[in-house]
């Protein structure tokens, strides 16, 4: 079953669903997990988010019409799941302690290497921006997407991720200079 484009893919769906579907895992399944991944730290959420966004996309295929990339739709579902899930928790949150400060924002997880001290800080960075900054970040660094896509994506203009991409990106900068 080799990678083929989204419009070949799209109309494989539309013929053999399950073979469509099963090309379309192939193609997105792991960029997906590790955009949710990013925003969302653990890994058992992240997978609860990819499987969650794969049953929207299969639900819904009917009813993308192109106006957008296949992928800037999938990614844009994917979101929408990984920001649904954090709000669950934000919603579900109890500070133990008021004054225990900053905790670090990075949750236990045995499939995260903390002796890369490098990447630990700049995920505590990322972690540190508002939720528009750090998906643009996100999408832009590690996903290599364009401004307008990343736009279509987050449901904003291409100024505005541009813009949002470089404040992220000098607040980054900034607390992997203070965290030395």
């Amino acid at each position: 079953m080799n990678v083929m484009d989204d419009k070949k893919l799209v109309r494989l769906i539309a013929k053999d669903p399950e073979t469509g579907f099963r090309c379309l895992m192939k193609k997105y399944k792991e960029a997906v997990y590790w955009h949710i991944r990013r925003l969302v730290v653990a890994h058992e959420d992240a997978q609860d988010a990819t499987q969650e966004t794969f049953v929207r996309v299969f639900r819904s295929l009917s009813d993308f019409k192109g106006e957008c990339s296949l992928r800037s739709w999938i990614y844009r579902i994917a979101t929408n799941e990984a920001l649904r899930l954090l709000s669950r928790y934000k919603d579900e949150q109890v500070s133990l302690d008021e004054s225990s400060g900053e905790w670090g924002g990075l949750m236990a997880d045995e499939y995260v290497d903390y002796s890369d001290l490098e990447t630990v800080r700049l995920q505590k960075a990322i972690l540190s921006l508002p939720t528009k900054q750090q998906l643009a970040f996100n999408l832009r660094y590690y996903n290599e997407l364009g401004y307008d896509e990343i736009a279509a994506i987050i449901g904003s203009t291409a100024d505005g991720v541009k813009s949002s991409y470089h404040i992220a990106k000098e607040k980054i900068m900034k607390f992997m200079n203070a965290n030395n």
